[in-house]
């Protein structure tokens, strides 16, 4: 994210705000880590997918997909009611737009503490 956009557009959680607000998850084989991600309650019953990344060597094997229904799963176990996230708009960050609209997230405008961005695209998703 730091490499393809400025400093200002870069929304990732810095590694002293995981705390028991923030839910990590991580998808291992043969003992190695292969991709995370993470959610954060930001309103009530409205969570925010944060820090979604999978190695290059395991792109392509599900492994992005595997950790966000696992987050979904969690969020509607939690009782949360949507979730939202930010994600590049850049040409780098299509794959992550196309996993998260194929799981039915749309494009929305900036929720919580965020503004326009044009290296940013924000989405949403109602959950059951």
């Amino acid at each position: 994210m730091r490499a393809s956009s400025p400093e200002e557009s870069c929304h990732v959680l810095p590694p002293d705000s995981f705390d028991d607000g923030v839910h990590l998850f991580a998808a291992h084989a043969e003992g190695q880590a292969l991709g995370i991600g993470a959610m954060q309650l930001i309103a009530p019953k409205h969570g925010e997918l944060k820090s979604m990344h999978t190695l290059d060597t395991a792109r392509g094997r599900g492994v992005g997909r595997a950790i966000l229904h696992r987050i979904l799963a969690e969020a509607q176990t939690l009782r949360w009611t949507r979730m939202s996230l930010e994600t590049g708009s850049a040409a780098l960050f299509a794959p992550a737009r196309a996993l998260y609209e194929a799981h039915g997230f749309e494009q929305c405008p900036p929720f919580g503490a965020y503004v326009e961005d044009p290296h940013s695209i924000f989405m949403t998703k109602a959950l059951p």
